[in-house]
């Protein structure tokens, strides 16, 4: 039944291509796929989908994050892809997003190694990018402080005191657990080094929808399916992404090569970036990027939160050597 399923999500074979293959019907592939795509979630998810639930848990996601991407004190990345589908008959315009097809939206946060931590499956094409995040249980949590995550310390190598946080892009709202860019005007050097600072921890999600959407191309076409059918397969790749990177992580078994070297985005000594492989392998149908929004009001504590970072990454105790070559003004704050 398995094997069904992940020729299905691997190869983005049609359901009738399946049928003929193993000489079976087409509504009986059709059970088949559903139904394990149901059973991978409901038996996988609580392994693989692992949500840190103590403050010692996020303290080591953050570690990983503070030494791979030289962003402290950041528990996840975070963002959001439209997964395209089929428009869904009598929908009207509920499933119709900003590029003009038909979606429903994938909300995930990941760790510092391509993992997803969290995700949200399943919201309307349609919904604002701001609506999406805010209704999630993602946001629920972190506005109630469910998620345990660790109480403000002081950043590395210095007396200043700073919160926990997640990164994103300019698609969210600005909140104390939650920092995104600068807006991208008359940006003073020490912004412009945030953001590059930022955009090193936040390239992560980036890449791990980067990586799953071209080893399960399945999403490099629209979703032949309804909108409750594209979130079961959805979510049966989210698992399968994880155990198989996993997987690659520990270098065991088979999935060696399922995120191979160069395959992600890299940097090298001098901070410059070097796209991975994916962004190659990328097409038209590759899931879609969210709108940016704006108008987001943030609060004058979140705005604070951002400054401190700003401020510590252009000190002596939080600087990296290379970060200034990334600055249109090139001179040393």
């Amino acid at each position: 039944m398995v094997s069904y399923v992940c020729r299905y999500i691997a190869t983005g074979d049609a359901q009738q291509t399946i049928s003929y293959s193993f000489r079976l019907g087409k509504a009986t592939v059709f059970n088949i796929i559903y139904e394990t795509c149901d059973a991978i979630w409901n038996i996988l998810q609580e392994e693989m989908i692992v949500t840190p639930t103590s403050s010692h848990e996020w303290i080591a996601v953050a570690d990983a994050f503070e030494t791979l991407w030289n962003f402290p004190q950041c528990v996840g990345a975070l963002d959001g892809k439209h997964v395209t589908i089929q428009a869904p008959p009598g929908s009207g315009s509920l499933y119709y997003n900003y590029k003009g097809s038909f979606s429903i939206v994938l909300l995930a946060m990941c760790d510092a190694e391509y993992c997803f931590t969290m995700v949200d499956i399943g919201a309307a094409g349609s919904e604002s990018d701001g609506g999406v995040f805010s209704h999630c249980a993602l946001a629920h949590m972190l506005e109630r402080n469910s998620l345990h995550l660790p109480q403000m310390a002081t950043l590395p190598m210095s007396d200043v005191s700073a919160p926990y946080v997640i990164v994103a892009d300019a698609a969210f709202p600005l909140k104390t657990y939650l920092l995104k860019p600068y807006p991208q005007r008359k940006l003073d050097a020490k912004k412009e080094i945030f953001n590059y600072r930022l955009s090193r921890a936040r390239r992560i999600i980036e890449n791990t929808f980067g990586i799953m959407s071209n080893r399960w191309r399945i999403f490099r076409r629209p979703l032949i399916a309804l909108p409750k059918n594209a979130v079961r397969i959805t979510k049966a790749a989210c698992v399968l992404h994880n155990f198989l990177q996993r997987a690659d992580n520990n270098n065991g078994g088979t999935a060696r090569h399922y995120c191979p070297s160069g395959y992600t985005d890299t940097y090298d000594n001098d901070g410059n970036v070097i796209l991975g492989q994916w962004r190659n392998d990328a097409s038209g149908g590759d899931l879609v990027s969210l709108s940016g929004t704006s108008g987001n009001r943030s609060s004058r504590d979140a705005a604070r939160v951002r400054d401190i970072l700003a401020d510590y990454f252009v000190s002596p105790q939080g600087e990296v050597a290379w970060q200034y070559k990334h600055t249109t003004d090139a001179l040393r704050i």
